[in-house]
């Protein structure tokens, strides 16, 4: 079971404890080599002295890589007055107090998925825009349940993509969960209708639906997203207990309008930020925590099963603040 820390433990400390694995790869596909909010930075400061100058370029980067003008301004605001108050002395003070300032955003949102057990079955309901990741994070997913020992159902639910239901099949066969299906074109409401129906009657523990790609614009595909839950509510009026939104990171902005759109017409209990591994920088992960306040639960960084792991602050900081192990010179 995916079990939440107390904020107070979001440290350095985080770093180690995660699978050094997967935040080596966090590192490295965040960065490709120097980290791209520190890089240089020291070669901007007269004197060793932090400047207006220095901050102004700090600012630059901060809005370049998707932190979003609004989160920047209060990054700024905070470093701003330190260095009036003449606390920011050198390099290192002014790197502190920055990772200081990512961590007081991030850690409201800290909050790994928890699998209440007492409702069984717990139904997370995955949405998202085509192309995000949400198949392929379904079976990610279904993946670490299983693991954790808990009895895992899938849902078809994209019945307008032909080529989804054979994608949740084989991540089916490959974790040996069943996977509830009908054909191409059929109403997702009543395939998911029947896997909650399935779900119950198999004991099982989760149940995870997938649902068709649409735009956040699309007002009638978020209707029938509206129709799903109604139609879930049918069964046990507390599901889906999770609505679970999966984001491409390289979406930049668009991923914040995104999640704007489906909290407010479905109510967005956990995001997912996918393809951290593509051109994406990261910044968009802290634009979505400062503006949004929604739990993220998990990022993605690759294909693989282990490309995806628990969202913990401290250790997505530490991999954009430093470089990435192979581009460190040498002792």
């Amino acid at each position: 079971m995916f079990r939440s820390k107390s904020r107070d433990e979001t440290t350095t400390a985080e770093t180690e404890a995660k699978p050094a694995g997967f935040v080596r790869r966090l590192r490295a596909r965040l960065n490709r080599g120097d980290s791209w909010l520190t890089y240089d930075l020291a070669n901007l400061l007269p004197k060793g002295r932090i400047d207006e100058e220095t901050l102004d370029e700090l600012e630059t980067r901060l809005v370049s890589a998707d932190v979003g003008l609004e989160t920047t301004a209060t990054i700024l605001d905070g470093l701003r007055g330190q260095v009036a108050r003449r606390e920011l002395g050198n390099i290192d003070a002014l790197l502190a107090a920055l990772r200081n300032s990512m961590l007081d955003i991030l850690r409201p949102v800290g909050r790994p998925l928890t699998i209440d057990q007492t409702k069984r079955p717990f139904v997370i309901l995955v949405v998202g825009v085509n192309g995000s990741g949400k198949t392929t994070t379904i079976g990610k997913l279904a993946r670490r349940l299983c693991d954790d020992g808990l009895k895992v159902m899938l849902a078809a639910g994209d019945t307008f993509r032909a080529a989804a239901i054979e994608q949740l099949e084989i991540w089916g066969d490959r974790n040996d969960v069943p996977v509830i299906a009908q054909g191409a074109g059929a109403d997702p409401a009543a395939v998911i209708f029947d896997a909650m129906q399935a779900a119950q009657a198999r004991g099982a523990d989760v149940l995870i639906a997938d649902t068709a790609g649409r735009l956040h614009t699309q007002s009638n595909l978020m209707d029938e997203l509206k129709k799903v839950r109604r139609v879930l509510g049918r069964l046990d009026p507390a599901a889906p207990h999770e609505v679970l939104l999966i984001l491409d990171a390289g979406q930049g902005q668009n991923a914040l309008t995104q999640a704007r759109q489906f909290h407010e017409a479905l109510g967005v209990t956990g995001i997912v930020l996918t393809k951290l591994d593509g051109t994406a920088k990261g910044g968009i992960v802290l634009a979505i925590a400062d503006r949004l306040r929604i739990p993220i639960r998990f990022l993605g960084v690759g294909e693989d099963a282990e490309d995806f792991d628990v969202f913990e602050p401290g250790a997505f900081v530490d991999a954009v603040l430093a470089p990435a192990p192979e581009a460190r010179a040498p002792a």
